[in-house]
């Protein structure tokens, strides 16, 4: 009997020890503290602005049971605003006089305004989304924004720019709305149904990483599930019917687990980790907390979707026991949430040990060295392929030039998630601007598959070298050019003495001279400045031997005289 008594005592202890290391919860229907459910809808965000620093922004009122729609947009930039609706309902505007808005000819909306009535215009406008950019993008030149709002109630502009660093194309996809920090948007809550609970135990955890463990039931509605944690580690467990797809947005900060298809932005379909076909509720919780080997978890959520497309959005809380990360470290260069966080940095130098400050300007003859790097994203390994690179021109949003790259060498054990690049500056245009953004677009791969290309982009400022003074050719001689000069110089001198001779020969003077020629070729002789007579051809002949003796002198006479 004592030994019965003992082996139940041990049984009791064992039990009691197995529920305290893994404390379990029922979920209830009330208020979930942890997340905010929204549904996700079709839309855009661009950098993209008119010449006149106008913006283009499309409202797409989907189908409510709110007939009137107030627009508060009194502060709003200037911009052109497109509306339209399947629905018939009545929108109110107060607008300020640099907001035009654009209705379709046939529109169901009804627009009220008390002031700047002429500011709206009616054109034939497409009704299909698609059709409705490429309109947009014919006439404005682009759209800086397309938004479909859900159960929209009220809807204000809070006065800043609506832009958003990145691509200046819009192109359509499954977005946020709440992101878009220009506008205030009221709507109605959704209408999936949710419960949730948390074990008493995890608040005396000594984890500091949080673990949320997040159940759509087997017999629930097949949706796609987008999560934006928190600026924080986190943990989280997803599990869910066959042909769920999760797809967490801000994965750099989160560790994950799931039997489904888990999805990056733009990324394909990654394989399901593990299996698990029961949807009760204590046996999800223990199976998150065997996956990531702790005894306890910080909340538990159920969900049914009532869309194909949903958000989970992580609520921010004050917990001085959690480590939170500065979000400065990891503030990604395209911050839009349809875009993979990826960080560009430039170098001067090919060792990559110098960065380049956004605000230096760089020579356009240097040459520039790019680091593009990622963030551990869950426990998918993901490689980098720049696929182009562009810059534009600050001053003149027409000025796009195309930068050829070349590859630089990145040893896994140096930068196992970057890849590495460099690019001339001369390719740039001779213009007066000197501010450029630069893009690349970028394709993440596993293995051999690769997602859509994402852009990064950069700030750079460049400046002209400076002109050196042309220098002088210097002609260098051979030994063949230093020969032959000396020869020819050796040619003329022999041809000169040669005509120097040939000239004393023709020309020079005879070997005898008498008294009077050589009077005649003296200067100051008192002789030589007389005149020469002529001699009489008939002399007598008592002269004519005294003549003869000298007619050699005679004959040479005229000779002298020219000479």
């Amino acid at each position: 009997m004592e030994g019965h008594m003992v082996r139940l005592a041990l049984l009791l202890c064992i039990t009691v020890a197995a529920s305290a290391s893994s404390p379990t919860c029922d979920p209830t229907k009330n208020v979930n503290p942890w997340f905010h459910v929204r549904e996700m809808q079709t839309g855009c965000w661009t950098s993209f602005v008119m010449e006149d620093k106008a913006e283009v922004h499309i409202l797409h009122f989907t189908p409510t049971d709110q007939k009137i729609i107030p627009l508060h947009m009194p502060n709003a930039k200037p911009m052109n605003l497109i509306l339209t609706s399947p629905d018939v309902v009545s929108v109110f505007f107060n607008i300020n006089a640099d907001v035009k808005i654009y209705l379709d000819s046939n529109s169901t909306i009804t627009p009220f305004s008390n002031e700047h009535q002429n500011n709206v215009y009616k054109q034939d406008i497409p009704t299909q989304n698609e059709d409705l950019v490429e309109w947009a993008t014919q006439k404005f030149g682009g759209v800086t924004s397309f938004t479909t709002l859900q159960n929209l109630k009220e809807m204000s502009t809070t006065g800043t720019a609506g832009t958003t660093p990145g691509s200046r194309n819009c192109t359509l996809r499954n977005e946020d709305a709440f992101e878009k920090h220009f506008m205030e948007i009221k709507n109605e809550p959704s209408a999936t149904s949710s419960a949730s609970c948390s074990p008493q135990q995890q608040e005396n955890s000594s984890d500091e990483v949080e673990l949320h463990i997040i159940n759509i039931p087997e017999n629930a509605r097949i949706c796609n599930v987008s999560l934006r944690m928190d600026t924080k580690m986190i943990r989280v467990y997803l599990r869910g019917p066959q042909g769920t797809a999760w797809t967490i947005l801000n994965a750099q900060y989160t560790r994950f687990a799931s039997n489904n298809d888990v999805l990056l932005p733009s990324f394909t379909r990654g394989t399901p980790l593990h299996t698990l076909n029961s949807d009760n509720a204590t046996e999800v919780q223990n199976k998150a907390m065997e996956i990531f080997n702790v005894t306890t978890f910080t909340s538990y959520t159920e969900l049914r979707p009532v869309d194909s497309s949903i958000l989970l959005v992580l609520v921010q809380k004050d917990n001085p026991t959690v480590t939170t990360t500065p979000l400065a470290q990891f503030i990604p260069t395209t911050t839009a949430s349809n875009q993979m966080p990826l960080l560009m940095q430039l170098y001067t130098s090919p060792d990559f040990r110098s960065p380049l400050d956004p605000n230096t300007k760089v020579q356009s003859d240097k040459r520039i060295y790019a680091e593009i790097s990622r963030h551990t994203w869950g426990v998918i390994e993901l490689t980098i392929k720049v696929t182009s690179c562009f810059v534009y021109s600050k001053r003149s949003s027409s000025v796009v030039k195309e930068l050829p790259f070349i590859p630089e060498t990145c040893p896994p054990n140096s930068c196992p998630n970057s890849t590495r690049l460099s690019f001339s500056l001369d390719q740039l245009p001779e213009v007066t601007s000197t501010s450029w953004d630069l893009e690349c677009s970028v394709k993440l791969c596993y293995s051999e598959h690769c997602a859509d290309a994402v852009r990064v982009n950069g700030n750079l400022e460049v400046t002209q070298p400076c002109l050196q003074p042309p220098t002088p050719p210097c002609f260098d001689f051979g030994l063949p050019g230093v020969l032959g000069i000396a020869f020819g110089g050796f040619l003329i001198g022999v041809l000169l003495i040669g005509a120097l001779w040939f000239i004393k020969i023709k020309t020079g003077y005879p070997t005898g001279l008498d008294m009077s020629s050589t009077a005649a070729s003296l200067p100051g002789c008192p002789c030589s400045g007389a005149k020469r007579q002529p001699v009489s051809n008939n002399a007598s002949p008592s002269e004519n031997s005294s003549a003869n003796a000298s007619i050699g002198s005679t004959q040479s006479t005229p000779t002298s005289s020219m000479a």
